[in-house]
């Protein structure tokens, strides 16, 4: 996991060296609720085991899904896009709903 560090417009990101291929090294995950053995392969899916686990659902923010849990402090932030759900935001979501969820490889 090599690469180089860019400040663009005030913000400090790791871009990937150009000539690294992450297609053989990265593996893709997904999101499993372990009670019943489902991937996460939608927001729909997610959403409905969401609810069902106490979360309720954030409409402040156009762009984000957002759900929060009345009895605690925690909110999940999603991008709108499903194909931009990414490892961080599954484990999020593994953090926030301990023996729930998991992150495999696949």
């Amino acid at each position: 996991m090599s690469g180089v560090w860019e400040f663009k417009n005030g913000v400090l990101r790791r871009v990937e060296n150009p000539g690294e291929s992450r297609g053989s090294n990265a593996r893709r995950k997904v999101l499993v609720h372990v009670p019943s053995n489902e991937v996460i392969t939608s927001y729909a899916v997610l959403g409905r085991i969401l609810s069902s686990l106490g979360w309720e659902r954030y409409y402040d923010d156009p762009d984000l899904l957002q759900f929060h849990k009345r009895s605690t402090v925690h909110l999940i932030s999603l991008p709108k896009n499903f194909n931009k759900f990414k490892s961080m935001h599954m484990y999020d979501i593994v953090v926030k709903n301990r023996n729930e969820f998991e992150v495999r490889d696949v």
